[in-house]
């Protein structure tokens, strides 16, 4: 004993961090989600519980409460059935069959998920608005003055887009665990005299009922939280929490009513999310692990490929028609008829992306689009670094520590208001050395905590994947430990962190909630410019904001692709 003690005196100061190297492990993620994401939240807490104890809740505050909430609940369980409508027979149709084409949809069916929430409102507005695609062909097929098509600014097109935006959702989680489920249960239930809609109805869904229940309650959770596609397409008439707030605090300047706003919001995210980690731990049964495209084949007979034709072509026309439109009208020129009231005449012309090198209102709050496609660029490089390094310590983190709580903990910002958080970050960070209007770099702070939860996410499963006894072997015959990371573990994660990076990367592209209260007006990045433009009047301020825009679908669009080959 007497020479244990002696040795464990003489240790080098080393050996107490190797110990402990689960501590400092957890301790830098835990202390940057504590300064930047508990306290701004806890801030936002603060403000709304003061005012309503101070102030008391007069009929006008319900008021000012209820009907923002009524509506973002209102319309999100209209676009979540919709989206079920949608979404559980194209789950079906790519889970269960194989047809030309296939892996091109499913590429298609996922990029809108990743596409930014102003470029999906945009392409809409290029699609269906007054200058949209569909308004001038009409005008030029029957001579006509003014678009005939008026649905902007209706709760109609706000459902078109979230049904375009997350149908993806209902794809992916369902339609992997319907591509997985035991076909012998429903072969059995046939046998024994069963119709195709029973085996449906009393084997089938049942089997699929946690994985619907998750893909809804996701579903619902993004349409919740909605803001740049309410903001946008929603006009004045249409006000969710999340635009409620961003009105109160950015232009009415009243931030204890959007504290009390985004603390309703923030509760009710919260409990959604608890919600969906609870149905996200009850595993369907029964699935069999099956190898890529077994248990499909192609359809037979007039009713499958009428089927699967028929839900190809629904696919292809939400999913393309909108891109196609953003991408066609902003290469087009509209012309009224030599001065007089008649039809446009289109023509295409590449002036407004020329223009995007031009600051056209000669003022440093409307700085030249290029200038907001470097911050963009600048901000999503650290948002990559920074997002990365917390998610790997996280990893390891729970590898070291009780994986269940922390990863809750990780998660929790999946469940925040990117508009919340940006109030939060007002509310605390007003004075230096963090001071928001001194101090930039908060923006990919921001979009850290946004990508944060999804680089957990992808890291996770994989590090969990690697046998210790490779890094045993490797340990054994001389490697140190960061040795051990570098030639064992990175390789092995080398594809999970490209998926991570590329999220992280494309996530702060396109993050426009709590940039809309970070960003300075000299300081803009693209979705903020494409917001500021599309307010403008003129043909040339809308034909700016619809090259912006595409030019961030085609960086999207390559990402996508990107992270489609890394998982084959």
């Amino acid at each position: 004993m007497r020479f244990i003690a002696a040795r464990d005196d003489r240790r080098p100061i080393g050996a107490f961090f190797t110990r402990y190297a689960g501590v400092w492990l957890w301790l830098l993620p835990l202390l940057f989600l504590g300064l930047f994401f508990f306290y701004p939240l806890g801030a936002v807490f603060h403000l709304a519980i003061n005012w309503a104890f101070t102030q008391g809740w007069s009929v006008d505050v319900w008021e000012q409460v209820a009907h923002p909430l009524l509506f973002t609940v209102w319309q999100a369980l209209l676009s979540t059935l919709l989206t079920l409508v949608l979404g559980l027979p194209a789950a079906y149709v790519l889970a269960r069959y194989t047809f030309p084409g296939k892996t091109v949809l499913q590429v298609l069916t996922t990029l809108p998920f990743i596409l930014p929430t102003i470029v999906v409102a945009v392409a809409f507005n290029a699609l269906l608005g007054p200058r949209g695609v569909i308004n001038v062909l009409l005008m030029q097929a029957f001579n006509l003055a003014n678009p005939p098509l008026q649905v902007m600014n209706t709760l109609g097109l706000i459902l078109l887009a979230h049904v375009f935006y997350n149908t993806t959702i209902v794809i992916r989680i369902v339609g992997s665990a319907w591509s997985q489920l035991d076909q012998r249960l429903e072969q059995a239930a046939r046998v024994l005299g069963a119709s195709s809609t029973k085996v449906a109805w009393e084997v089938t869904l049942p089997l699929l009922r946690p994985s619907i229940l998750a893909a809804s309650l996701l579903v619902f959770l993004f349409d919740f939280t909605s803001f740049g596609v309410i903001l946008l397409l929603g006009g004045p008439h249409f006000a969710t929490l999340e635009v409620e707030i961003y009105t109160q605090a950015l232009q009415m300047l009243n931030l204890p009513l959007a504290g009390l706003l985004s603390a309703i919001q923030l509760l009710c995210t919260l409990l959604l999310t608890v919600v969906y980690a609870r149905l996200g731990d009850k595993q369907p049964i029964p699935l069999i692990p099956r190898l890529q495209g077994e248990g499909t084949r192609p359809p037979r007979g007039w009713r499958q490929k009428l089927l699967v034709a028929g839900m190809a072509a629904v696919l292809l026309a939400l999913l393309v028609s909108p891109l196609a439109a953003l991408a066609l009208r902003s290469v087009t020129r509209l012309d009224a008829n030599r001065g007089e009231r008649g039809p446009v005449i289109p023509g295409l012309t590449l002036d407004y992306y020329r223009q995007l090198f031009i600051n056209q209102q000669d003022s440093i709050f409307y700085v030249p689009p290029v200038q907001a496609a470097r911050n963009s660029l600048a901000y999503a490089l650290a948002t990559t670094g920074l997002s990365l390094s917390m998610g790997f310590l996280a990893v390891y983190a729970m590898r070291t520590r009780s994986r269940r709580w922390m990863e809750a903990l990780f998660m929790l910002p999946l469940g925040a208001s990117a508009v919340t958080l940006g109030l939060g970050f007002i509310l605390v960070f007003n004075r230096p050395p963090l001071d928001v209007r001194s101090f930039p770099w908060l923006v990919p702070v921001a979009h850290s905590l946004v990508a944060l939860p999804f680089v957990v996410r992808t890291l996770q499963p994989v590090l969990l994947s690697i046998p210790g006894s490779l890094r045993q072997a490797a340990a054994v015959l001389g490697a140190s430990p960061w040795r051990v990371w570098l030639e064992v573990d990175l390789p092995v994660m080398l594809r999970a962190v490209l998926v991570s990076a590329i999220l992280s990367f494309t996530i702060s592209l396109g993050e426009f909630g709590a940039t809309s209260f970070l960003a300075r007006p000299e300081y803009p990045t693209l979705p903020i410019a494409i917001f500021r433009f599309l307010s403008l009047p003129g043909a040339l301020n809308y034909g700016q904001a619809l090259a912006m825009a595409t030019v961030l679908m085609a960086v999207c669009g390559i990402s996508i692709l990107i992270m489609d080959k890394m998982s084959v």
